[in-house]
């Protein structure tokens, strides 16, 4: 589900046959075009860089220069086209929750990869939303904005210009945007809602697992209990920090391991989550909501899926 405004003036409707994405700013001041570019438009030094050799500046209907001089009312329009990818478009269903000239927003499944990796360059989530792109004439890149484990599942975020990416960026930087997981858990915390507040260390040498050690970054994660059963949970988890693996140490930590988690469980959880049938971590990006950063309106994005609660068939 989504909630959306439409898209204010500085967005055109490009056609997918033409470049990833149009942006529209009328001058408020006499200034350098670049100058405008930069401060006003909040485009990267590195960006307006590649633009102006790319023919992809205009003021007034005619294509500019950085260093052409624009007065108030001089109507500006930037055409950001995307490079081509590093790796190579494959054909596989995605579950699309929503796309605008912006963003594009799919449900992931579990057991597969977000974004290629030096080690592995197919199958990703990313292989298949360039050949959704390819098929349907959009002129965009695939940057992900969020990421999650491979066998996390649920709302993955990517953004279609690299202009784009650097706001998202911003916007998670500064904390605005507002994440929310489900968790099947073996457990439950005593109280209905808290904070779990451990640091985050990443063991090193090779490896990717991560413990809970005073020497590791801050990690806050707020929870609130939904449902309750004999041997199991249902939580709502909110990462205040993104640390990697954050939530699953957490959850171990605190006494209650994510279900299914094949790393970050007690011999206890293992075992149920074996005799259920469970052996990829029970853990869902359930929502996504923040400001659009192009139209400041509201977007909230939630997830089709949930995880597996046995107790609960």
């Amino acid at each position: 589900m989504v909630v959306y405004l439409p898209c204010g003036s500085e967005i055109l409707a490009a056609e997918r046959q033409g470049c990833g994405l149009v942006l529209e700013h009328t001058a408020e001041r006499e200034a350098r075009l670049g100058a405008v570019l930069h401060t006003d438009m909040q485009l990267s030094t590195g960006l307006i860089k590649r633009l102006k050799w790319q023919d992809a500046l205009f003021v007034n209907g005619e294509r500019a220069h950085t260093d052409r001089i624009v007065r108030p009312g001089d109507a500006i329009l930037v055409r950001i086209e995307e490079q081509a990818e590093g790796f190579d478009p494959e054909p596989m269903p995605l579950s699309i929750l929503y796309e605008d000239n912006c963003f594009l927003a799919v449900d992931k499944p579990s057991g597969i990869l977000v974004h290629p990796s030096p080690q592995r360059n197919t199958g990703t989530l990313a292989n298949g939303i360039l050949d959704y792109f390819q098929k349907t004439g959009t002129a965009s890149a695939v940057h992900p904005v969020t990421r999650l484990d491979r066998d996390t599942f649920g709302v993955v975020l990517a953004a279609k210009t690299a202009h784009m990416h650097a706001k998202f960026c911003a916007l998670l930087k500064q904390g605005q945007m507002h994440k929310v997981y489900l968790a099947s858990v073996f457990g439950c915390p005593e109280q209905d809602a808290g904070t779990i507040d451990i640091p985050v260390y990443k063991l090193g040498n090779g490896s990717l697992l991560r413990i809970a050690d005073p020497r590791g970054k801050r990690a806050v994660t707020e929870y609130r209990v939904l449902q309750r059963f004999e041997h199991t949970a249902l939580l709502e988890l909110h990462p205040v920090t993104g640390r990697t693996h954050q939530l699953r140490l957490h959850c171990k930590t605190a006494g209650f391991p994510i279900l299914g988690d094949p790393q970050y469980n007690t011999p206890a959880s293992a075992l149920f989550s074996a005799q259920n049938g469970l052996f990829t971590q029970q853990l869902c990006a359930a929502e996504l909501s923040f400001l659009h950063p192009m139209t400041n309106q509201p977007v909230v994005i939630r997830s089709r899926q949930k995880p597996i609660l046995p107790e609960q068939k």
